[in-house]
C-alpha cells in the first residue's frame, strides 16, 4: 500500500534540498518525491544519489521528479511525471515494470489518459493557489476532487490519488472526504518551524479520516 504522505523537495542548493528531506524523514515522512531544478547535471546526479541513500536508510519511497534517466540511474524506486514530461509508456520500458510512476492530471480526462498508459498514482491538481509552481494548471478546488474520483468510482478506475497544490493542515480532512489516497505537500512541511508536530498531525488526519 502507498504511503499517504509524499514531500516533494524543496531546496535552492544541493545542500539546502538534503537538509529539508532529511528533516522531512526525521519526523515521520517517508515518501519522498526530489525535484531539484538545476543546470548543473552534476549537482543532481550527486543530490539523487545522497537521497537515495539516506531514503534507503529510512526505508522511504524515493521517487524522482521528471526525470527518467535519472530515476534508472541512481536505482530510485521511481519517477513522477508531469503532464508535458516524457510519456508513461516510454517511461516503462526504460525503468520497467516493478518501478512506481506517477503522474499529474488535471481533469479526469488526464485521469483515464494515466491509467490507460499504466500508471501507478495520480497527483491530482492543483487543489488551490501555491506559490511553489509556476504555470499552474486550473484549480480543482474540494468540489472538483469530489466530482473526479465519482467518476472513477462509476468507471470501476481504482488507482491513489494525491492531492496536491497549496495543502494546508486545515484542508486535509475535507480532503480525505473526497475519497483521495493522500496528499503530496512541500512549502508546507519545509516552512514548518515544528515540523515533527506537523507531519504528527498530517499523519493522524491522513490515516484516521474515512470518506462519509
Amino acid at each position: 500500500m502507498y504511503k499517504k504522505l509524499q514531500y516533494i523537495s524543496q531546496g535552492d542548493t544541493a545542500d539546502e534540498q538534503l537538509h529539508n528531506i532529511r528533516q522531512a524523514l526525521d519526523n515521520g515522512c517517508n515518501w519522498i518525491q526530489l525535484r531539484f531544478k538545476s543546470n548543473n547535471s552534476l549537482a543532481v546526479f550527486t543530490l539523487a544519489e545522497a537521497v537515495k541513500i539516506v531514503c534507503d536508510e529510512y526505508r522511504a519511497n524515493f521517487i524522482v521528479n521528471d526525470n527518467v534517466l535519472l530515476a534508472q540511474q541512481v536505482a530510485a524506486d521511481g519517477v513522477h511525471l508531469g503532464l508535458s514530461d516524457m510519456k508513461i509508456e516510454e517511461a516503462r520500458l526504460i525503468l520497467g515494470e516493478t518501478k512506481i510512476i506517477g503522474a499529474t492530471a488535471n481533469t479526469f480526462e488526464d485521469v483515464v489518459q494515466a491509467v490507460a498508459e499504466n500508471c501507478n498514482y495520480i497527483g491530482l491538481g492543483p487543489f488551490q493557489f501555491t506559490e511553489t509552481k509556476q504555470n499552474l494548471s486550473p484549480i480543482i478546488g474540494i468540489e472538483g476532487y469530489a466530482t473526479i474520483i465519482e467518476k472513477m468510482k462509476i468507471q470501476n478506475i481504482e488507482i491513489p490519488v494525491y492531492a496536491i497544490g497549496g495543502i494546508t493542515l486545515e484542508d486535509v480532512d475535507s480532503l480525505m472526504k473526497t475519497g483521495i489516497h493522500g496528499i503530496a505537500v512541500s512549502g508546507l512541511i519545509t516552512r514548518s518551524k515544528n515540523p515533527t508536530q506537523l507531519i504528527t498531525q498530517l499523519n493522524k488526519k491522513l490515516y484516521t479520516n474515512v470518506r462519509i
